[in-house]
């Protein structure tokens, strides 16, 4: 009794000694060292005409600038209208900037700086838009795309995604270039015509500058926004994106002799094939892992949220699968921590009582930092084993983006001016959607994916979807912090 009485004593002092460590550890937890911004000299704020920004948004909204799937029912003169549009109604800007036009239309503006020693910035966004469901329209509380500015917010498909960026840039430039800035480094506005569907154009773009020599400070498209509610403190945060998912769709394809259905071979055929083929795929995930962009997020906001959270991240060697289950809970939590698998598209007999000779299945992978399309494929060759399937890239598939800086002049500045304009702390995420700002990490030194709009967790679902509408708050938010980024960068 004696023996056990001291393994007892022993087991106690040892529980006892990591707990103690774990609560200092909990207590004195400080977030990963960021940049320090003390020393960026923010420029002022401008005045901003909101109402007239509205109505040049409402105007953008009006020309259905929308990229199909089948490029065939594209309308190419509706980029000619809005291109016509920006050069009406900022003359300022176009004083100040040449205007090149590459591949689908899209624009790129360069307003020179005085400095030509000092590395360029480039500032996206991009004209196209999706389509609006057919049968939905009678959803929308105002026609998708009239245009309407009502409650206190212009409505329309891509009031945020992302004619409200690219009104608010020139906005900004407008009232700059009216009050006689010059900038010290260059500015370069670089607009994609189909960031929707393939962005060849900003790609095309990327190549032409990587031609030239460019290589800018840094390049800022749309990506993250500040969230009234973020999930982990339920506070507001300004989430400012360092990477972004690599894309890829798999087509998996079983072929089958074919033939009539009244009569089907012992397998059932080529569609069950394929869908056991589906199941093993999905069924063999990738991992939840607490790493890259998205952990980072986590880490540096947990000194402010509750203690449990707080205690998990602060003592990860402990806490670590715990805290991969916890995020990993919702689909938007495990999108930041691990490459997804999504089947998304399927094909089989063209008629139901025949048997296809071949059946098809496209599976959309979103790619961590991490990952890789070799690693991808090689899983998921794995996964279907003999099952006669055949696998291959339905196109070439995008690698995942590399990781930008949390600690150079450029996040510095930014952090500031996103601080300063919005309110809100700052921590860096990643963008598990695909931007055009992908192609441009060969032509720039980091690349932040950063929209300084503030939206409630439930508004993000109307991106892409019904009753999209940019408060005039955001509107005027947006041309505040354009306006004092470039002054601030370029100034």
């Amino acid at each position: 009794m004696r023996i056990l009485g001291r393994i007892a004593l022993g087991l106690l002092a040892v529980a006892l000694g990591l707990a103690a460590v774990v609560v200092v550890r909990t207590l004195t937890y400080e977030a990963p060292a960021g940049a320090d911004t003390s020393d960026v000299v923010l420029a002022g704020p401008v005045p901003v005409d909101v109402a007239r920004a509205a109505q040049r948004l409402s105007a953008a909204i009006q020309i259905p600038t929308v990229r199909h799937q089948d490029r065939a029912e594209d309308q190419p003169a509706e980029w000619d209208r809005l291109h016509a549009l920006l050069q009406a109604a900022y003359p300022a800007a176009h004083g100040a900037m040449t205007r090149e036009v590459v591949d689908a239309q899209t624009l790129i503006y360069t307003w020179a700086g005085t400095d030509p020693s000092l590395a360029p910035i480039i500032l996206m966004a991009h004209q196209d838009v999706v389509p609006v469901t057919a049968g939905t329209e009678a959803d929308w509380k105002h026609p998708p795309f009239a245009g309407v500015i009502a409650e206190d917010a212009v409505w329309g498909r891509g009031a945020i995604d992302d004619k409200g960026s690219l009104i608010g840039l020139f906005e900004a430039i407008e009232i700059l270039a009216g009050q006689g800035f010059k900038p010290k480094r260059t500015i370069i506005l670089l607009s994609g015509g189909d960031e929707e569907v393939l962005g060849s154009g900003a790609q095309a773009a990327a190549r032409l500058l990587q031609a030239r020599g460019v290589k800018a400070e840094f390049v800022l498209d749309e990506g993250l926004v500040v969230l009234s509610d973020n999930p982990i403190t339920g506070g507001r945060l300004a989430v400012i994106g360092t990477a972004e998912k690599g894309y890829g769709t798999l087509k998996v394809t079983a072929r089958a002799t074919g033939g009539h259905s009244s009569a089907p071979p012992p397998d059932a055929g080529g569609v069950a094939t394929l869908a056991k083929a589906i199941t093993a795929i999905v069924e063999a995930p990738f991992p939840l892992a607490f790493r890259g962009p998205g952990a980072d997020m986590l880490k540096t906001v947990a000194p402010d949220a509750p203690f449990a959270v707080r205690m998990a991240v602060a003592n990860e060697w402990l806490f670590g699968p715990l805290l991969t289950r916890q995020v990993g809970a919702t689909p938007a939590g495990a999108a930041l921590l691990h490459t997804t698998i999504a089947p998304t598209m399927l094909k089989g007999s063209p008629k139901e009582n025949v048997l296809p000779q071949d059946a098809t299945a496209w599976i959309n992978y979103r790619i961590a930092p991490g990952d890789s399309s070799a690693s991808v494929m090689a899983k998921a060759k794995a996964a279907v084993g003999d099952l006669p399937v055949t696998l291959a890239w339905n196109a070439t598939p995008g690698e995942p983006s590399p990781v930008s800086s949390t600690d150079s002049w450029a996040w510095k500045t930014l952090a500031a001016v996103a601080r300063d304009v919005t309110g809100a702390p700052v921590a860096p995420s990643l963008v598990t959607a695909a931007t055009d700002s992908r192609w441009m990490h060969p032509v720039a030194k980091d690349v932040y994916r950063f929209q300084p709009v503030e939206f409630a967790m439930s508004d993000i679902q109307m991106i892409h979807g019904t009753n999209e509408h940019l408060s005039l708050k955001n509107l005027e938010a947006m041309v505040q912090f354009y306006a004092r980024l470039i002054a601030t960068a370029a100034g």
